[in-house]
């Protein structure tokens, strides 16, 4: 059974780090669109599979932290309030990209996916590690090899099964990305079926990485106004 426990630094490391990628990831957005670099630069080549990389990483971990908390049972309230954080986030996100690009806005995002997975992800809490693993497995692979139009309406884009991809600034379906966090969850019930994990002590360096890893859904939701009012304030002085 997974035993609850305290701050882990190397997570918190890890989630820092996924955090740095992504503030790197969205800088190199924002000039393309505000037309410093070719437009099309953050979503292909080396930068779309750096984006990918970074939302896998946050999926994986917060699946990683899904167990930690709630492995040995589920604690109702603590599980609630981070959820209802969670989907509150994600709403804001949805609604401030609605109004900056109507046509793109982000339905289902990275925030939307971590909190539908962290659901799902209570009907896993029991299986063994590689039950999870298999699970992984197969949502990974499934929108590899079969689609159905069926899928393709906005009330079901979430699923990520639709021939086509919807217009979105950042889209993780359930398919195949609750995978990712399921992946997370097997390598957390993989670790601890092998004993306690080691929390570490920090190095000042280190201590102040991982208060960014403790703060990452703040940092995620202040980092990208301040880079884009980063920018227009650039653009408005060098006009």
């Amino acid at each position: 059974m997974a035993a609850r426990q305290g701050r882990i630094l190397w997570l918190d490391m890890a989630r820092a780090i996924a955090l740095l990628g992504m503030v790197i990831f969205h800088f190199t957005f924002d000039l393309a669109m505000f037309g410093f670099i070719v437009p099309q630069t953050p979503v292909t080549g080396f930068w779309a599979v750096f984006a990918r990389t970074v939302a896998g990483s946050f999926l994986a971990l917060a699946g990683f932290s899904l167990v930690l908390a709630h492995g040995r049972g589920i604690v109702w309230p603590s599980f609630w309030r981070r959820f209802g954080i969670l989907v509150g986030a994600a709403a804001m996100v949805s609604i401030a990209t609605w109004f900056v690009m109507p046509q793109q806005f982000i339905f289902f995002g990275i925030l939307h996916s971590i909190a539908l997975s962290s659901l799902l992800g209570l009907a896993a809490l029991r299986l063994p590690w590689w039950g999870v693993l298999g699970a992984a497995a197969a949502i990974l692979a499934l929108p590899q090899f079969w689609r159905h139009e069926v899928f393709d309406t906005p009330v079901l884009w979430w699923v990520g099964l639709a021939p086509t991809f919807p217009p979105s600034m950042d889209y993780e379906p359930v398919f195949p990305w609750f995978g990712t966090f399921l992946l997370g969850m097997a390598g957390a019930r993989w670790l601890l079926k092998r004993g306690p994990i080691v929390q570490g002590q920090p190095t000042p360096a280190m201590a102040r990485m991982a208060w960014a890893g403790r703060h990452s859904l703040v940092i995620y939701l202040v980092h990208q106004p301040i880079l884009i009012g980063i920018f227009i304030t650039y653009t408005w002085l060098n006009r």
